[in-house]
């Protein structure tokens, strides 16, 4: 009987993978974002002077509440039946609005041609007349 010494070769795939250029790739990228990380955290400013109010403590609202619009047009100030009144009478309307057992959800206005600090002041009025549930109505585009 004749021997065969030979291997039989089996056509198989290789099972190595080469991931040096990998490797290569991870640290280029680890280069490229530690150069750009600092640059987008640089922040950009505008010089702007900007009107100062007094800061209260932020609360979170409920959404069975009242609402009540306050807001600045180009006329002036108003508070729900957008009646032009003066900043005093805004005042004594906000006190007696927060002098209720439960107060209402203030909803802050500002027409876009207004300055804004004038908006600033009607939020400085809201903040001192002891209420502390805002939202700021925005335009939406479409």
């Amino acid at each position: 009987m004749a021997r065969n010494f030979r291997r039989h070769r089996s056509a198989h795939p290789i099972a190595d993978l080469n991931v040096t250029n990998l490797i290569d790739l991870g640290f280029i990228l680890l280069v490229i974002f530690m150069i750009a990380t600092p640059l987008i955290q640089h922040e950009q400013t505008v010089p702007v002077n900007l009107p100062t109010v007094s800061k209260g403590p932020p609360s979170k609202a409920d959404p069975n509440e009242k609402f009540v619009t306050v807001g600045v047009d180009a006329k002036g100030f108003y508070v729900d039946n957008k009646i032009p009144l003066t900043l005093a009478e805004v005042r004594t309307r906000l006190r007696a609005l927060a002098a209720q057992p439960r107060q209402p959800v203030v909803r802050i206005r500002g027409d876009a041609k207004v300055p804004y600090e004038r908006v600033a002041e009607l939020i400085n009025e809201v903040q001192n007349s002891g209420l502390s549930r805002t939202n700021f109505d925005l335009q939406t585009e479409r």
